[in-house]
């Protein structure tokens, strides 16, 4: 288990935006690897209504099971390793794994067997180093939806969202109020319920 402050920047951008910052870059298509983000929450939406987001990312043959909280800010990442067979058996809504998520979830008075799989966001994903920390390029799907995102990962938010702002300036790219993926995914999800 590990538990990590999470300081990102993000702005949703245009097919042709995209296809700009992946030439401007020189990002090839074999940069790009694929994950998948399984969310989870009650019947009557707890983790979203304490702004939290409960998922099991699987990526490269790995199941990390993260909660995220709010921080002031940013949010407080709560990570825990799953083995496939773990992973599979929350995905079905059987046995939800014991360790810190389990007992973060519980301080929230949010009962384990209440969760509920709400759906998967698939990404396809390249990262670079870029000055002070890891600028991301995400294209999403989900729910009949797509969209692509740049995010910009930093350990420290006011040099941070400098560079961003920077950056999205010099390639004419506005900025746009941009939620998060579960916040997206959670829009759409409810537009169809």
């Amino acid at each position: 288990m590990t538990q990590e402050i999470e300081i990102e920047f993000k702005n949703l951008v245009t097919q042709d935006e995209f296809s700009q910052l992946i030439s401007h870059f020189r990002i090839k298509d074999e940069d790009f690897t694929s994950q998948d983000n399984h969310y989870f929450d009650t019947p009557d939406y707890l983790l979203k209504d304490n702004q939290s987001a409960l998922r099991i990312r699987h990526k490269s043959g790995t199941y990390t099971l993260t909660l995220k909280t709010p921080l002031k800010e940013d949010l407080l990442e709560t990570n825990q390793q799953l083995s496939k067979q773990e992973a599979d058996s929350l995905l079905s809504g059987c046995v939800f794994p014991e360790g810190e998520v389990k007992n973060v979830l519980h301080s929230m008075n949010i009962s384990t067997q209440s969760l509920q799989y709400f759906g998967t966001l698939t990404t396809s994903r390249a990262e670079i180093n870029y000055k002070e920390g890891l600028l991301v390029f995400d294209r999403s799907s989900y729910l009949q939806r797509q969209d692509c995102e740049l995010e910009y990962e930093v350990k420290e938010r006011q040099s941070g969202e400098k560079i961003f702002r920077s950056l999205l300036e010099q390639l004419n790219i506005p900025l746009r109020k941009t939620d998060n993926k579960i916040k997206r995914f959670y829009t759409e999800k409810l537009k169809q319920d």
